[in-house]
């Protein structure tokens, strides 16, 4: 029965794009193969709802089809590069200006959260002043004068997640099965992903706890900043932070500030991801306009920790070699990652593939920004990981995700932003420590000392019954003398550090 109402689901949110010209708009006709440009022409005739520019009209739809569904059109509103200055403004609305919900429902929610009445905690509880996909943002201020915000979750937002993302589900797997060319993305893999990440999303004292750790983390680099938690006034639908400084870069005057310096503050958003991701394997995973807030001269905050991706040890080592290779222009070692990690399927050529990554790289170094066509690049890369049989990989999608929105928002802030030269102090700094001969060494002595705690668990006293029953193998001599050269090494590891 679930599946059946996700598939009723599912033509419900393709009708709506077809009633507003959404789905293929007439504005594209000219890109569109004969048969393709057909087809649209057809669906057009049920269009009843075709006023405004195609980013209008996607968001009009968009917003009404839930919460899934918005956010995508927040990813796509911060790529101005790739899909148009005009397109990108026109859904930018889904960030935080969406119909809010009214003031009393969040004053109930709120006092029924943290257990006793709003104006015990609050001497003021305002009216809502940033309404998003999944909760909206209420200015408050606590009883000791401190300025706050109250996110509180949209009324019935659980089940309205769950329909879509069984409608997602359901898409994913269509596409799976009826497009052969599209399964190396990994529709089913993707969408479970984007699921759970919604579901955490749900509970705002996970938000708390991640905006917490983040806090802590920006707060080593200074890139970034985020707001305090005031953990007396969260449950897990309310979630109660200090206030922001700055504007929303939401807001198309934050830009306007008087002593902003827009190219540091594009810097230091790209310097905050890498350093979050790479130094310390965990990151703000949705850092579009709507949640960074900008003040002169080059801060930049961060609210909504809804979404945190992590990166395991290895799945940082090979970022940052990535990223090094890039920077070096050494695209034999950019290639040799890729095998080495998986990415690539062996039985390619290291050497095409760096030839490849190579007529993709040159073009763009030493230009400027604006003058490259991102959407010409990433159409390049599309047709160069088909070539190279490369699929999605689920434990990177919130990496490869925030890359793309937050490339987009720091070109936004500066057209002209450098992301690899951004990038480079960052990824240096990981290089220099993590690959550097005295790291390797200390490496080493932690295997050794792990190989002796193993090796004085395998020759601890034993009972005799236990001996009689599981007498010790002529190997263990051989592991003894393992063990003996392993801290042998140890010992020589730590003369020399």
């Amino acid at each position: 029965m679930a599946s059946a109402g996700a598939f009723f689901r599912l033509m419900g949110a393709g009708w709506t794009l077809v009633r507003h010209d959404a789905l293929l708009p007439r504005e594209l006709d000219a890109f569109y193969s004969p048969g393709v440009r057909a087809l649209g022409n057809g669906l057009r005739i049920f269009a009843s709802r075709r006023d405004g520019r195609p980013g209008e009209r996607l968001a009009r739809s968009l917003e009404g089809l839930g919460p899934v569904a918005i956010k995508l059109g927040q990813l796509l509103s911060t790529r101005g590069d790739i899909f148009g200055r005009t397109f990108a403004e026109d859904l930018s609305r889904l960030k935080d200006k969406l119909p809010p919900f009214p003031t009393a429902q969040a004053r109930a929610q709120v006092a029924q959260e943290i257990g006793r009445p709003v104006d015990e905690l609050f001497a003021t509880f305002g009216e809502p002043v940033a309404a998003a996909s999944l909760a909206q943002a209420h200015e408050a201020t606590l009883n000791d004068g401190a300025r706050v915000a109250v996110k509180v979750l949209r009324p019935g937002i659980e089940r309205r997640v769950a329909a879509d993302s069984a409608v997602l589900a359901l898409a994913a797997g269509l596409i799976e099965r009826l497009a052969p060319p599209l399964r190396r993305l990994e529709p089913v893999q993707f969408a479970r992903t984007v699921i759970r990440a919604t579901e955490l999303e749900l509970d705002l004292r996970m938000e708390a706890a991640g905006a917490d750790e983040l806090a802590e983390v920006m707060g080593r680099d200074g890139y970034m900043s985020a707001p305090k938690v005031m953990w007396e006034g969260v449950g897990k639908r309310v979630l109660t932070m200090g206030w922001a400084e700055g504007m929303p870069l939401s807001d198309p005057a934050a830009l306007e500030q008087p002593g902003l310096d827009r190219k540091a503050l594009a810097d230091n958003l790209t310097r905050a991801f890498l350093a979050q991701a790479l130094d310390h394997g965990v990151f703000h995973a949705d850092l579009h306009e709507g949640n960074l807030f900008a003040a002169a001269p080059a801060k930049i905050s961060a609210v909504d920790f809804g979404i945190i991706g992590r990166l395991g040890p290895t799945e940082r080592r090979y970022l940052a070699e990535i990223l090094w290779g890039f920077l070096q222009r050494d695209y034999p070692r950019v290639a040799k990652v890729h095998f080495d990690a998986g990415y690539v399927p062996a039985r390619h050529s290291v050497a095409a593939f760096a030839q490849a990554l190579r007529a993709v790289g040159e073009p763009v170094f030493g230009r400027s920004a604006s003058t490259i066509a991102m959407s010409r690049v990433l159409t390049q890369l599309f047709e160069i990981t088909a070539l190279f049989e490369m699929h999605l990989r689920p434990e990177l999608v919130l990496l490869q995700k925030t890359m793309m929105t937050v490339e987009g928002v720091a070109r936004r802030i500066d057209p002209d932003h450098d992301i690899w030269g951004a990038s480079e102090p960052v990824v240096r700094r990981w290089i220099a420590r993590e690959l550097s001969p005295a790291t390797r060494m200390k490496q080493l002595a932690g295997e050794a000392e792990t190989a002796l705690r193993n090796l004085a668990r395998l020759t601890e006293p034993r009972t005799a019954a236990a001996v009689e029953a599981d007498p010790p193998p002529g190997s263990r001599l051989l592991w003894f003398a393992l063990g003996a050269l392993a801290a042998g090494a140890a010992f020589v590891v730590g003369a020399l550090l």
